[in-house]
C-alpha cells in the first residue's frame, strides 16, 4: 500500500522532468523559537515545582513548479529541557497523521529532542477548483479565541504561540463560486482507520454576513456545524456551533457523552482609546458537569485528541489587547469556568525587538477551590484551575 505522504513525492518526481528549472521560484523561510517557563507545584499534587525550555527550529521550502503546481515542505526540530526530567514530554503522535515521519531521542529524560516533517504537500489549480494532497494545515471557523468549527487540529484557547498550525495527512479540495463563496471537501487520514475524517465545508456571504457550514465524520463521530460572522455597527459578532454523536461513549478511549455540542458566541469591539476587547461565551458539551468528573473528562477521547481542551462545560473567555507603542503591545487572557468559579488569567506583553525578532513576557495565575485531600498523594479536584499552580516565562521568536 502506497502511503499518503509518498503521493506528493511521486507526483513531484513525475512532474520535474517537464521543466528545465523547477526550483527557480523556491523560497526558503523559517523560524527559531524558545519558550521558557517555570511553574509552581500544583495544590494537592505530589509533583515538584520546576520548569522547561522548548526550543524549536523550523525550515520551510515553498516552490512554484509552474502556474498549476506548487510544492510545500517544512522540517521541524524541537530540543526540550525538562526539570524535573519527564515532567514535560515531547509531542505525542497525532491521530490526524497516517505516516510516522518523526524521530525522537531520549524521551522522558532531562534533555530530549524530536525532528519531523510538518509539511509535505503538492497543490494544484484547475479553473475555480484548488486541490492539495499530503501533509498540510487544515483550519476552519472564524472565532478568534476558540472556534467550535475548527475541529480537525484546533489550537487550545490558552495557546501562547499560534503562528503555525500542525500539519495533518489529508486530501483537500475547494471549489470557488460567486464573491467569496466556496464548497470544500477534506479527507484526513488518521493513524488508524477509525481516526479517518471525511468532511464537507461551505462558506458564502449574504448581505455582509459570512455563513459557514461543516458536516461529515470526524474520527468515527458524526458531526454537523453552523456559523456566522458579521457586525452590528462597530460591534463584531461571530457565532458557531458543532454537534457530535459521541464515539464509544466511555472514557478512556471514548467520549464522555453519547451526544454533545460545542458552541460559542464572540463579540469584538475597538474602543476610542485603542483598546481591543474580545469576549466569548463557550459551551463545551464535551466536558464534565461537575468537578468530581474532571478525572474522567481528562481521559476522554475528545480531550486526548485535542477536540476539547477544557474540563467543564460553561465558560467566559476574554482577550483584551492595547498597543501601547508601535513596538509594544499589552494583552491578556482570562478563562473563567462559570460552574466551579475558577479562573485562569494571563497578562502578557509583546515587544518587537527588530523586523523579525519579537519577545513575549507573560505570567499565568490560577484561582479556584483547592483539591480536597483524601489520602497521602490522593486528592479530589474541587475546581478546574484551582488544581493548577501558577507559572511564568518568556517566548522569543526570530523569523527568517
Amino acid at each position: 500500500m502506497i502511503r499518503l505522504i509518498l503521493i506528493p513525492a511521486l507526483l513531484l518526481a513525475t512532474t520535474l522532468p517537464v521543466f528545465s528549472n523547477p526550483l527557480q521560484d523556491a523560497v526558503v523561510s523559517g523560524h527559531l523559537k524558545t519558550l521558557n517557563l517555570t511553574y509552581n507545584k500544583a495544590p494537592g499534587s505530589s509533583q515538584k515545582s520546576g520548569g522547561f525550555s522548548a526550543n524549536s527550529l523550523r525550515i520551510n521550502l515553498k516552490t512554484r513548479i509552474n502556474d498549476a503546481y506548487k510544492f510545500d515542505f517544512a522540517l521541524d526540530n524541537l530540543l526540550l529541557y525538562s526539570n524535573p526530567p519527564g515532567q514535560v514530554g515531547l509531542p505525542a503522535d497525532s491521530p490526524n497523521r497516517r505516516d510516522d515521519l518523526e524521530q525522537s531521542w531520549n524521551p522522558g529524560r532531562r534533555w530530549s529532542s524530536q525532528i519531523g516533517i510538518d509539511r509535505f504537500s503538492l497543490k494544484g489549480t484547475i479553473n475555480h477548483f484548488d486541490w492539495k494532497i499530503g501533509r498540510q494545515a487544515i483550519g476552519f471557523g472564524r472565532i478568534a479565541i476558540f472556534s467550535p468549527l475548527d475541529i480537525v487540529a484546533p489550537f487550545s484557547p490558552s495557546a501562547l504561540d499560534t503562528d503555525t498550525r500542525p500539519g495533518v495527512d489529508a486530501l483537500h479540495g475547494v471549489h470557488y463560486f460567486g464573491l467569496g463563496g466556496q464548497i470544500g471537501g477534506t479527507l484526513v487520514f488518521g493513524d488508524q482507520p477509525d481516526n479517518n475524517s471525511y468532511l464537507l465545508t461551505f462558506t458564502d456571504n449574504r448581505k455582509g454576513i459570512d455563513l459557514l457550514g461543516i458536516g461529515g465524520v470526524l474520527r468515527d463521530r458524526e458531526v454537523i456545524g453552523l456559523g456566522l460572522a458579521g457586525s452590528l455597527g462597530p460591534l463584531g459578532v461571530k457565532a458557531e456551533i458543532s454537534h457530535y454523536n459521541g464515539k464509544n461513549n466511555e472514557p478512556p478511549g471514548g467520549d464522555l457523552h453519547d451526544n454533545f455540542a460545542i458552541g460559542a458566541l464572540e463579540l469584538w469591539y475597538r474602543f476610542d482609546s485603542g483598546i481591543v476587547l474580545l469576549a466569548e461565551y463557550l459551551h463545551n458539551g464535551a466536558g464534565a458537569e461537575d468537578p468530581a468528573s474532571y478525572f474522567t473528562a481528562i481521559t476522554s477521547a475528545s480531550y486526548t485528541e485535542g477536540l476539547s481542551f477544557l474540563l467543564g462545560q460553561e465558560y467566559l473567555l476574554l482577550g483584551p489587547s492595547w498597543k501601547l507603542h508601535p513596538l509594544m503591545t499589552l494583552s491578556g487572557l482570562m478563562i473563567r469556568n462559570l460552574e466551579d468559579d475558577s479562573t485562569l488569567m494571563r497578562p502578557q506583553i509583546q515587544c518587537s525587538l527588530s523586523d523579525n525578532l519579537s519577545l513575549d513576557l507573560f505570567y499565568i495565575l490560577n484561582f479556584g477551590k483547592k483539591p480536597q485531600a483524601i489520602a497521602p498523594s490522593i486528592s479530589i479536584p474541587q475546581s478546574e484551575f484551582g488544581a493548577v499552580g501558577d507559572s511564568g516565562g518568556l517566548l522569543l521568536r526570530w523569523y527568517f
